[in-house]
């Protein structure tokens, strides 16, 4: 059983971690050499360097992040508090967050619809606030055989795509995204889940190159004004992508290239699901009913409207 370190985190400088833990020796990466704690320390510790560092729930992420350098799960991690934990990767992993990187690209992987879904920087991170579109989709079409194809376009992690699917279990779903690297993740998200065979992922410029109709349109575009990046949190100001974030002067713009495509992609009774900012509603209503869309709007957990619903009217 490893002896505690007398280790106490370093103030002048966030990346190192353990302020007196030496660096690893020649061949410390493979075990030899290595400075180890307990794991009762190396959490505490991981804590309190986060907590200096503003990071909400450190000692949640602290777990978390224990758990991903040492290969264990949480019931495991905890079981033992006096087992040994050496501190090279974790103390890697804790300056990474401290910062301000996101836990999910640190983890590699982030909970979406209670669907595990790979992340990298290449698209944004799923966000629990987009969950309102997939609630929106089910209570529009309670009768999960009317639903034959979905369209998702931005698709990133393929997140709201591969979540309807495991919804609606025949359909057809299509995931757009201009980024190849994101098409190539949603991909890899989709055999992971066991979906592979029921979507296809393309990189392309929104819908400029799909045709037919889908019975659901999803989209979750980019809607943050460009001046209102820089004030954003770090996690995604620094680390996601600006192109799925910046919606342009007044965040709209990348409804006005969308809105006017719903028109032609929806089946006779389909639905559009946007996701929307705060205080853009009567903006994008008006934006809608210009291209002869109707509208409603669904509220998310927090009784914000998330979800712009838009129809092809009769």
């Amino acid at each position: 059983m490893a002896r505690p370190l007398p280790l106490t985190p370093s103030r002048k400088g966030r990346g190192d971690c353990f302020a007196r833990v030496p660096p690893p020796l020649a061949g410390g990466g493979r075990g030899r050499g290595q400075q180890v704690i307990t794991t009762r320390e190396a959490l505490r510790f991981g804590a309190v360097l986060l907590r200096e560092a503003g990071i909400d729930n450190p000692r949640l992420e602290a777990r978390l992040l224990l758990g991903h350098a040492t290969g264990l799960e949480q019931a495991a991690l905890l079981a033992d508090p006096m087992a040994p934990v050496p501190t090279d990767p974790y103390a890697a992993l804790l300056a990474r967050r401290a910062a301000h990187e996101p836990l999910a690209f640190i983890l590699g992987t982030r909970e979406f619809w209670s669907l595990p879904f790979e992340v990298s920087p290449a698209t944004l991170i799923p966000r629990p606030e987009s969950e309102s579109l997939i609630e929106a989709a089910l209570a529009l079409f309670p009768d999960r055989s009317a639903v034959r194809r979905i369209l998702d376009l931005g698709t990133g992690t393929g997140c709201l795509i591969l979540a309807a699917l495991d919804e609606f279990p025949g359909a057809f779903g299509v995931g757009v995204d201009r980024a190849p690297q994101a098409a190539a993740l949603a991909r890899r998200n989709a055999v992971r889940l066991g979906l592979a065979r029921r979507a296809e992922f393309l990189a392309g410029d929104w819908a400029g190159a799909i045709g037919g109709c889908f019975e659901i349109v999803l989209c979750n575009p980019p809607y943050i004004e460009s001046g209102d990046i820089a004030a954003l949190m770090p996690e995604i100001s620094r680390h996601e992508p600006l192109g799925a974030l910046d919606g342009g002067a007044d965040g709209l713009d990348a409804y006005r290239r969308l809105l006017p495509e719903l028109p032609r992609l929806l089946a006779p009774a389909g639905a559009g699901l946007l996701e929307m900012g705060q205080g853009q509603t009567d903006a994008l209503m008006a934006l809608a009913a210009g291209v002869g869309l109707t509208t409603s709007t669904v509220l998310d957990l927090a009784g914000i409207p998330r979800v712009l619903v838009c129809r092809a009217r009769p």
